[in-house]
């Protein structure tokens, strides 16, 4: 989709609003800055859906679903919860990349062709960029390019901006590595959930077998009840293996194309300081002395 021009966004009356389009803020819950997640809030969510997800299940009684989280012990809802609960941070994160995506279609340079970026030039982008959006500093593309302006409006040295914004990029790349913490965790925690409900499963038959052994000396009778013990503690113990491991396989799929489409957006946020901010620099004469000296 083209970039749209500031004088068509200005003509539909379009603002990029953090407090009114930030779906944490939509829901009441304080905005998380960029891409990262508030936790509160996604924790709530996966109660939520852990709780319509067993009320599913109750309602379909008798299913095989029914069979394998209902009455199979404390780690088959623990790795529902998990599980929920990276939905939640996974939908909430593409929410708000989807709303940073939206600063790449602006286009905060004038339209002049023989425009030129400069120390007295810098007040008409900053005044073009907030008029777009009610606060640069909650956006990952226009953060970059207000301190890059800032430094160019105080300091004046136009060589020092394409420095600032590799620096603020490399910034950036950390802040959105370090929002998918949480998520790289949960996904590490559910396949040993379904190791310790494996665990536990194998312990109860291994323990029922010296009741089965007794069994054996008193019949036919009393050996299928014991053995019928033996056979639910290995069905639980395999049953959870294979909860926890397709529960991290979906996660862990949703995970690498999300991660993908923020790196993406990153790449598209340097192309587009590349191509806006620093093709526009041109160095002052006193810069051009001091590169010769």
């Amino acid at each position: 989709m083209p970039a749209k021009s500031f004088s068509q966004l200005k003509s539909d009356g379009q603002q990029l609003s953090w407090d009114r389009s930030d779906i944490e803020q939509r829901c009441l819950f304080p905005g998380n800055r960029f891409t990262r997640v508030n936790t509160l809030l996604s924790f709530l969510l996966a109660v939520v859906l852990t709780t319509g997800f067993y009320g599913m299940l109750v309602a379909v009684s008798g299913s095989i679903l029914h069979r394998k989280f209902i009455g199979q012990g404390p780690i088959p809802p623990a790795i529902a919860f998990l599980s929920s609960w990276c939905l939640a941070i996974v939908f909430l994160k593409s929410r708000k990349l989807a709303l940073q995506k939206r600063c790449v279609r602006m286009q905060i340079i004038p339209d002049e062709p023989d425009f030129v970026l400069s120390p007295s030039t810098v007040d008409r982008v900053t005044d073009r960029m907030l008029k777009l959006v009610d606060d640069p500093k909650n956006f990952v593309l226009f953060n970059r390019i207000a301190i890059a302006l800032s430094n160019l409006r105080n300091i004046g040295r136009v060589s020092d901006v394409d420095e600032i914004l590799r620096s603020q990029a490399e910034s950036d790349e950390a802040i959105s590595e370090s929002s998918y913490v949480l998520l790289n965790g949960f996904v590490w925690a559910i396949p040993i959930l379904g190791f310790i409900g494996t665990v536990l499963g194998l312990s109860v038959a291994i323990g029922e077998f010296g009741s089965v052994m007794s069994a054996s000396s008193e019949g036919a009778d009393a050996l299928l009840p014991a053995l019928k013990k033996v056979t639910g503690g290995l069905g639980v113990a395999f049953d959870t293996t294979l909860e926890a491991l397709v529960a991290a396989l979906v996660i862990q799929i949703l995970v690498t194309f999300l991660r993908k489409s923020e790196q993406e957006f990153l790449d598209d946020c340097s192309e587009y300081c590349t191509r806006n901010i620093v093709n526009k620099l041109r160095l002052l004469p006193f810069e051009n002395s001091q590169e010769d000296l």
